[in-house]
């Protein structure tokens, strides 16, 4: 038997891969990581598996939203969608080196998908080559600019002819204007890629994404509007406050004059995020882009995976508030069809929750949860008891400490 079929046998018959069809395995984890890990590779291992064998376009239904405003390009960018938002939420896992031995061989499968996944998406002689040019290719390819990032590993060990084809990709995004929204920060992070992995870069577009942000777009308690007009919605979680966080990490000193009101904001959203989830793990269903699920919580993981959280909120008290968001969204009933593939909706298959740009692969944004997996066992986000959090404590009688607004002076 060949090698490389032993491991993958080795890994089906581990208790990670112990579920069949999307059911959950009758085997429950051992520990809350696991449980972490099982929902993950449940979510994403069907987008990673098939485009490492150019096989997405083949297996990959794509559903659309009831009013989709354009059925066919939708339908072709979707699989971009799906490897771009899977790629930013498993980043820090794939770059870690935690785990026992059976994460660590799961954690090598991956890699070696992620590997061969990115090389087919962007060899336009394969089937499964993206598509590039356009809006929604922008937004996701900076996704999987985002993943990059976060991952070094997949870069440095990506071989010579597809960092080439992969830098020839992205620099055609440049070719669209982006709406003057939260996508400016989408040209800003392809260019923060090309930044950090040494390639020449445009440093205004980077500036623009910052400036808009810092010096106009601040509304006050930790939450930026989304371009000119302010939305209640989860879009600072989406994409704004995330890829700023990243932005920033890798510009260096460029932005001192911004980092330290930053790092208020972005821990008073936080603390905000920490008490939007109720006790059983619900969260308001408020704004656009509801059907991405747990990725309206990507700022407070971003921020646990970061060890970046507000002195008042504990790893282990937003461990268990992030375990009850995974539990309560991927746990639903019909949240995957028979094949394992994500349904539209919030808890369960809602297509009428979906606007009129998701498609399948939007959705894959859920994966952006996962983050805090980055984290090695020992952390103190793993590894501390529990501790419940805020509304878990409020709604069972305990007390608790009174919110206040962050007044940035």
């Amino acid at each position: 038997m060949r090698p490389a079929k032993f491991l993958l046998l080795c890994l089906l018959s581990s208790p990670l891969f112990a579920q069949k069809k999307g059911k959950p395995t009758t085997q429950p984890p051992a520990t809350v990581r696991q449980q972490w890990l099982m929902h993950m590779q449940k979510v994403v291992r069907p987008v990673l598996y098939n485009l490492a064998n150019d096989s997405l376009k083949i297996n990959m239904p794509v559903e659309t939203a009831p009013n989709i405003d354009n059925r066919n390009h939708r339908t072709r960018v979707s699989y971009l969608e799906a490897f771009g938002r899977t790629m930013s939420g498993i980043a820090p896992w794939l770059q870690s080196e935690a785990g026992d031995a059976n994460e660590k061989a799961l954690r090598a499968q991956y890699r070696a998908w992620t590997l061969k996944a990115l090389a087919n998406a962007v060899d336009s002689s394969t089937n499964d080559y993206m598509l590039w040019d356009g809006g929604q290719p922008l937004v996701d390819a900076s996704f999987l600019a985002l993943g990059l990032v976060r991952c070094p590993w997949i870069w440095e060990n990506t071989d010579e002819l597809t960092r080439k084809r992969t830098v020839e990709v992205f620099v055609r995004t440049r070719n669209t204007v982006p709406v003057y929204s939260n996508w400016i920060l989408f040209q800003a992070m392809i260019e923060t890629f090309f930044l950090k992995y040494g390639y020449p870069y445009d440093k205004v577009r980077i500036e623009f994404g910052v400036r808009e942000f810092a010096q106009h777009w601040y509304t006050g308690d930790g939450m930026f509007s989304d371009g000119m007009n302010f939305a209640l919605d989860y879009y600072n979680s989406y994409v704004i406050q995330p890829y700023l966080t990243a932005i920033l990490e890798v510009t260096g000193k460029s932005y001192n004059w911004f980092v330290p009101k930053f790092d208020k904001i972005s821990k008073r959203y936080a603390e905000i995020q920490e008490r939007l989830i109720n006790a059983d793990g619900s969260f308001p269903a408020i704004g656009r882009s509801i059907v991405y699920r747990g990725g309206a919580f990507q700022h407070l993981a971003d921020m646990a995976a970061r060890k970046r959280l507000p002195p008042g909120l504990k790893p282990a008290q937003v461990r268990g508030a992030l375990t009850a968001v995974i539990t309560r969204t991927l746990g639903a009933p019909k949240t995957f069809n028979e094949k394992g593939w994500l349904t539209l909706g919030l808890y369960g298959e809602q297509p009428g929750l979906a606007d009129f740009y998701i498609t399948t692969g939007s959705l894959y944004l859920c994966a952006t949860i996962f983050l805090p997996l980055g984290l090695p066992e020992t952390d103190p986000f793993w590894a501390d008891p529990d501790t419940p959090w805020s509304s878990a404590a409020i709604w069972s009688g305990q007390d608790a400490k009174v919110d206040h607004a962050l007044d940035l002076k």
